[in-house]
């Protein structure tokens, strides 16, 4: 193991080969600088998150007790201070993770300003997001090991050497923020080759998970808006792919690929395959392609197609827009199709976007795919786009129904309204709402729940409440009650914004360059010191 005292002994051993030009480094300096910057590129960060994702997977199989989370994050900060927030509580980010929403990518990073979901938004800004949240991530790690950097010194500065002593242990075996992100692709911006491009940029970023969805990506819409479009699965393959190439070639041998499928939802595909041999994917898709049996010649007009189906000759049903539509009510075969074809070609884990949360349509899925490939698992959106609470209201009404109880005092179209806070029916419902990842998780293959646009939300939420307070009558005493007393005694980093931002780090590395002739900010009149007891 390289500790804290061993790495300072290397260090020793360097700047005394050079001779007296290095006199002026300090061994302890450099170490300390070298433990606060653990990974030099975005890569050795893929690398280290991939394989941290791969022994989560395999602790899913032997239990699915051991399911994995995680929250969009739509600006590293947010992001640093989720990781801070869970290593406080729980005492380690193990089976905690970052997602990036493309989502949240278009609605609140774009140049173009905020945008809808559906790959408008410059490709670069999701490299350029990854990029930013392992920035801060990193940063994390800086401050919370110049902490115990402090303590040491406080320590060896009283001669307590039992203190010290657990101070640097500390340092040996400290855990860093830095956690894998599953970070979104869209359906890829473009074709193959453009997808292969920009999977290597957000490989290279730090993304040790890419997930990417089987749309067109010119009519790509948000999973849960209508007209989605999707792809035959030689073109998602394709893009499978040219993700893993982009993965292999960087060196990231066991990147983990999500594919996702949109075709629950998507009633239209752009083209029709060309089918090959018989029972081929081709032909498996078409099948699934809605249209009138053509017998004569005379039911045809100009400009119309024909495809055979088995024996019969079919006249596909096509709009104005030259889209073809699908089989009404064969949504849940194409996206077995689909998960089957993906496993079987690549991909590690599944995405399926549903229209509600209910574990039993999502285990009626999952248990027909894993009827042909046993081990997969799910990737799933636990989507602000659902209404959790009148969904979720709405199951238990209809659970209730069927088992013959008396649900007379509720109307299930109205069951989202406050009157029914508190009933029975409620409070079971939030039961529901409360033990679905556990449940899912064990009855429905999801190995890792995400919510995609949380902090979306709260920022939305938090900046009206405050907004509604210090502009009216409570003031300064808005901000103060609601903000930076929680902060104080929830015991928030952030209260010390200074140091959050790396003031203290600065003075370190002021210290260290210039010795005694540093000029620091953390003096005695620094009003960061009001916080000191914090």
């Amino acid at each position: 193991m390289h500790t804290y005292k061993n790495k300072t002994q290397q260090a020793s051993q360097t700047i005394h080969s050079q001779g007296p030009t290095w006199a002026a480094m300090n061994p302890e300096s450099v170490v300390r600088m070298q433990l606060q910057n653990r990974f030099n590129t975005g890569l050795d960060i893929a690398k280290y998150t991939a394989k941290i994702m791969r022994e989560d997977m395999a602790s899913y199989d032997k239990d699915p007790a051991n399911y994995t989370q995680s929250l969009g994050c739509w600006h590293g900060f947010i992001g640093q201070q989720k990781m801070i927030s869970i290593k406080k509580h729980f005492g380690t980010t193990r089976s905690r993770y970052l997602y990036l929403s493309g989502w949240m990518v278009a609605a609140m990073r774009s140049e173009f300003g905020p945008l809808p979901d559906q790959s408008m938004h410059e490709k670069t800004s999701v490299p350029a997001l990854i990029e930013e949240l392992y920035t801060f991530l990193k940063q994390a790690d800086a401050r919370e090991l110049q902490h115990l950097f402090k303590e040491m010194d406080d320590a060896r500065a009283a001669g307590d050497q039992v203190r010290e002593q657990a101070a640097q242990q500390k340092v040996d075996n400290f855990e860093t923020h830095v956690v894998p992100i599953i970070a979104d692709i869209d359906a890829g911006f473009g074709n193959e080759e453009a997808t292969y491009l920009l999977a290597k940029k957000m490989i290279e970023a730090g993304a040790c998970c890419i997930q990417i969805e089987n749309q067109v990506s010119d009519a790509k819409q948000c999973g849960h808006q209508d007209g989605k479009v999707t792809v035959p699965h030689e073109d998602f393959l394709a893009k499978i792919n040219a993700v893993r190439y982009a993965f292999l070639e960087l060196g990231v041998d066991d990147g983990v690929i999500v594919a996702r499928t949109d075709s629950l939802g998507a009633g239209l595909t752009q083209k029709i395959p060309v089918s090959q041999t018989p029972g081929d994917l081709a032909e498996q898709y078409n099948a699934f392609i809605d249209g009138e049996e053509v017998t004569s010649l005379a039911q045809m007009k100009s400009g119309d197609m024909a495809i055979k189906m088995g024996e019969r000759l079919i006249k596909p049903t096509r709009l104005a827009n030259g889209l073809v539509r699908f089989k009404p009510n064969t949504g849940e075969d194409r996206v077995v199709l689909d998960c089957i074809t993906s496993l079987q070609n690549g991909a590690d884990l599944l995405w399926i976007e549903t229209e509600k949360p209910h574990i039993g349509q999502i285990a009626a899925i999952v248990n027909r795919i894993r009827d042909v490939m046993p081990n997969a698992k799910l990737v799933y959106n636990n989507s602000p786009s659902f209404n959790w609470t009148l969904n979720f209201r709405q199951q238990v009404f209809d659970a209730w129904l069927e088992e013959g109880q008396d649900v007379s005092q509720y109307q299930r179209e109205k069951l989202m309204s406050q009157d029914y806070d508190g009933s029975m029916l409620a409070e079971e419902a939030d039961e529901r709402i409360r033990r679905f990842q556990k449940d899912a998780a064990a009855q429905a293959g999801i190995f890792h729940h995400l919510i995609t646009l949380p902090t979306y939300h709260t920022a939305a939420l938090s900046t009206d409440n405050l907004a509604k307070d210090y502009f009216g009558e409570l003031g300064m005493l808005g901000y103060v009650r609601e903000v930076q007393r929680k902060e104080i005694r929830q015991g928030l980093a952030c209260v010390k914004h200074q140091d959050m931002s790396g003031s203290n780090i600065g003075d370190d590395h002021k210290e260290y360059f210039s010795g005694e002739q540093a000029l620091k900010a953390s003096g005695k009149d620094n009003t960061m010191n009001q916080f000191a007891a914090v």
